[in-house]
């Protein structure tokens, strides 16, 4: 009798290169496809081949899958399968389990022949036996083995089968989605992972008493189950762009892959640079020639491009720049996931260099803004750069099936005679905004320069004309904001505490607000999408609660510990900094940067504590009476 439950988190964890994310990812997949929510997390470790059996060097995937719509990774695991088990520490520590949580654990580990090995496998289970985990031993390479050469290499599709069994996933789906992911390979290489799925799914059924049904909701509406980078690659085609120009690096490089694989059909073009700088000085120039071009990178490669994203803004050449964020600074943590980059997107520049930047919260709307960015870049002539992340750069999840508008796409390049006298940056003293001359029109010929210039793109060092400029440059993103709708309230539109965050913490901020609305506190959200320029209405909104606080995945001092005990000033997190400033608002912030995914119940506690301490400092009344 299978037991039925709304949701569940299952977790595969091993030494890299056993394609345990191969596995999770096609479980995803599958699960997707019958109809389930589904939100998948890889597990990658900081170095690309950390040795075996390392704490540190676990790699893997988490699948949260249910019934309803699935938007973040959850709390804690139901079940991980372990391939051996060192790499279950450090998960241990990031508090991805709980007790009761099953861990199927490859037992050859207890019979190996280095009595070092037999002795770490000992006491790794009086360790998890004392956390609560209900460990269960199984020979799942021996078992994998009896169907291949290779188990090390064929075990990931074995375990695809146990889960299959034990979740009840549809074996014809799940024997697609393996020719799918294979069939690049040949049919032997088909055939040979399809029949260890099989096995799997038969080992299962004889060996566990593990059975469970998370039903799924049949829908007609066309979806597709992607991660966010793959979003991005399809934004861009979707939004007529020619050209990508990027330089490798994680965890954005994989956009790039999925444009290169079909670009080419479209009239596109992926140019991989020999740099970050040369990369986005090609985009520049692309785009200067008449056809927006895209640049995708992460963090150090954002401070490369540096000072030609000021060019592009004092010359006010349209670009897209994308920003998958990841932990720094520096090298810092190249596979896992921060916001720290905020800051550095809005004023990394020297001087004044306003720009438009977004933030996706969703894989879908990775696919969404990067047309809407395009879009901006053109009719503001000014680069606009997309925040995304770790978390939704790989996180997979279905998502509507866009239907493509020819409107999204980039216009032919306007080849119509310059109107005589116009300046090619005659800009209107309301909006900033000016017609853009592109190479070709004729009469419309201008020298572009980086330098100080007056609107007939002649450089000057005169103080009126330095200043016009960068009132112009400014005055657009004002243009801009009058434009932009006030973001709406999840929740009640007012109460003790309202929560802000950005990017991909969407769903948990969200989770961990609607469990405290059902225990009846009064708690409200809202999620910013545009931050520079921001949205109006906001100090209306803050005013209607009693406190605001931002939720991020980037470096905050703590309150009340250390130097900060007696209330000294402190560095905050990096959206409530701009929030502070922009608004006045006395704004709070709580923060993580443990390199993964917020989890809701995290941010729950956090929030609990937040409205303890308010309603202490009020005197034990309810700070909205109080």
């Amino acid at each position: 009798m299978r037991q039925k439950l709304s949701e569940a988190t299952v977790e595969i964890v091993s030494d890299s290169g056993e394609g345990a994310q191969k596995a999770g990812q096609t479980f995803g997949a599958v699960s997707a496809k019958m109809g389930n929510g589904v939100w998948t997390v890889e597990i990658i470790p900081a170095e690309i081949k950390p040795p075996a059996r390392s704490r540190a060097g676990a790699s893997g995937i988490r699948v949260r899958f249910g019934t309803k719509a699935i938007t973040n990774m959850g709390d804690h695991a139901d079940l991980v399968v372990a391939l051996n088990e060192q790499v279950l520490y450090g998960r241990l520590d990031q508090k991805a389990y709980k007790k009761g949580t099953v861990v199927l654990l490859e037992s050859k580990w207890a019979t190996d022949g280095l009595e070092t090995i037999r002795t770490q496998f000992a006491e790794a289970l009086e360790r998890f036996e004392g956390e609560g985990l209900r460990v269960i031993q199984l020979p799942i390479e021996a078992a994998c083995g009896e169907h291949t050469d290779n188990p090390r290499v064929g075990k990931n599709m074995f375990v695809l089968g146990m889960l299959c069994h034990i979740f009840d996933r549809d074996i014809d789906k799940a024997l697609n989605e393996v020719k799918l992911v294979f069939g690049k390979k040949g049919e032997k290489v088909v055939a040979k992972n399809q029949q260890l799925l099989r096995a799997g799914l038969e080992y299962a059924a004889k060996n566990l008493d593990l059975a469970f049904h998370v039903p799924s909701t049949a829908s007609d509406e066309p979806k597709l189950v992607m991660n966010g980078n793959q979003a991005l690659g399809l934004g861009v085609m979707a939004a007529g762009m020619e050209v990508v120009s990027m330089y490798p690096i994680t965890p954005a490089t994989s956009a790039s892959h999925h444009v290169a694989g079909s670009f080419h059909k479209m009239g596109g073009l992926v140019h991989q640079a020999e740099d970050e700088i040369a990369a986005v000085g090609f985009a520049i120039g692309a785009s200067y020639a008449g056809k927006t071009a895209c640049t995708i990178t992460s963090g150090p490669g954002l401070a490369l491009k540096t000072e030609f994203l000021g060019l592009a803004v004092m010359a006010e050449v349209p670009l897209v720049v994308v920003v998958v964020q990841r932990g720094g600074p520096s090298t810092g943590l190249p596979t896992k996931v921060e916001q720290g980059d905020l800051l550095a997107v809005l004023y990394g520049e020297p001087g004044d260099a306003p720009k438009v930047v977004m933030a996706a919260a969703t894989i879908e709307e990775c696919f969404h803004m990067v047309i809407t960015a395009r879009r901006l870049a053109e009719a503001f002539r000014t680069p606009v750069i997309v925040l995304t992340d770790a978390n939704l750069a790989t996180g997979v999840q279905p998502i509507k099936r866009p239907e493509l508008d020819p409107e999204w796409l980039a216009p032919p390049i306007d080849q119509s005679p310059w109107p005589k006298g116009l300046a090619p940056y005659a800009w209107d003293e309301t909006t900033g905004l000016s017609p853009r001359p592109v190479p070709g029109q004729k009469g419309g010929e201008y020298v572009l320069t980086g330098l100080a210039h007056t609107q007939g793109s002649k450089v000057a060092y005169d103080p009126e004309s330095n200043e016009r400029g960068l009132k112009m440059r400014s005055r657009k993103l004002a243009s801009l904001q009058q434009t932009l709708q006030t973001p709406e309230v999840h929740g009640d539109p007012e109460g003790d505490l309202l929560v802000v965050g950005w990017g991909s913490t969407l769903g948990a901020i969200e989770e961990a607000v609607d469990r405290m609305r059902e225990q009846g506190h009064k708690v409200s959200s809202l999620h910013l999408r545009m931050v520079s320029p921001l949205p109006l209405g906001l100090n209306e909104i803050f005013s209607r609660f009693n406190k605001v606080m931002t939720v991020e995945i980037n470096y905050s001092d703590p309150k009340d510990e250390g130097p900060y005990a007696s209330g000294a000033p402190r560095r905050r997190s990096q959206l409530a900094w701009l929030l502070r400033a922009e608004t006045l608002v006395d704004i709070e912030s709580w923060s993580r940067v443990q390199g993964q995914p917020l989890q809701p119940l995290q941010v729950e506690q956090a929030l609990l504590e937040v409205l303890e301490a308010t309603k202490a400092s009020a005197g034990g009344k309810s700070p909205v009476t109080a």
